[in-house]
């Protein structure tokens, strides 16, 4: 399936930017503010994205703009600062993980989400069975594998696109975020598919960095 979605240009090399222009007659975009009023009544998953730096660090941030893109093939998207470290990690190694954290996580979605030295010194982290990704194996409670696929500026971010190749999943309660403040999924935990019961049997160097 990945050689009929190759890594794409896009994901080496800087895209032009997605611009729009408002007509002098035309409607006014909403103010910032009201924006972020709307998207806060709008709870999401919480989930942490990984991937790996030029020096082989490990370089993550908290997000909650997932959101599946098709099921054949498998493709995700998510938006990242386009400025920020952890996309250009991610431009430079092709490939990310995408952590679900469960609700008992919220440490972790908080430090991933403020300008914190060294994330990953905070956190329980291994490399991912078939990638060798960033894996916060003791947060999420399911952990897609993500090649590349395409990259598009819009704004201040960067929208990503990638293939999902391996995951990682356990019976979890997830966690999420709205109105500014943090939950538990009301439904409950949610299991796991039966041939992905239960965390994969990774050894510590086991999987190489796919960067």
């Amino acid at each position: 399936m990945a050689s009929r979605l190759p890594l794409s240009p896009a994901a080496r090399t800087a895209p032009p930017p997605v611009r729009w222009e408002t007509a002098d007659d035309g409607p006014a975009p909403l103010p910032v503010n009201d924006f972020r009023s709307l998207m806060s009544a709008f709870p999401a998953g919480v989930a942490v994205v990984t991937t790996h730096g030029p020096d082989g660090d490990p370089r993550g941030l908290t997000c909650t703009s997932l959101a599946s893109v098709t099921a054949e093939p498998p493709i995700l998207s998510v938006c990242l600062t386009t400025r920020g470290e952890t996309l250009q990690a991610l431009r430079g190694c092709g490939a990310f993980a995408v952590n679900l954290l469960h609700e008992r996580a919220r440490h972790t979605a908080e430090t991933f989400a403020k300008p914190v030295p060294d994330r990953f010194a905070q956190t329980v982290w291994r490399p991912s069975p078939q990638a060798g990704l960033p894996w916060l194996s003791e947060d999420a409670f399911a952990t897609a594998e993500c090649q590349v696929v395409h990259l598009a500026e819009v704004g201040d971010h960067t929208l990503v696109l990638g293939l999902v190749t391996g995951l990682v999943q356990v019976t979890g309660t997830p966690l999420l975020y709205g109105a500014h403040r943090f939950a538990s999924w009301p439904g409950g935990a949610v299991p796991a598919p039966r041939h992905l019961a239960g965390p994969a049997p990774v050894r510590a160097g086991a999987a190489e960095s796919p960067c």
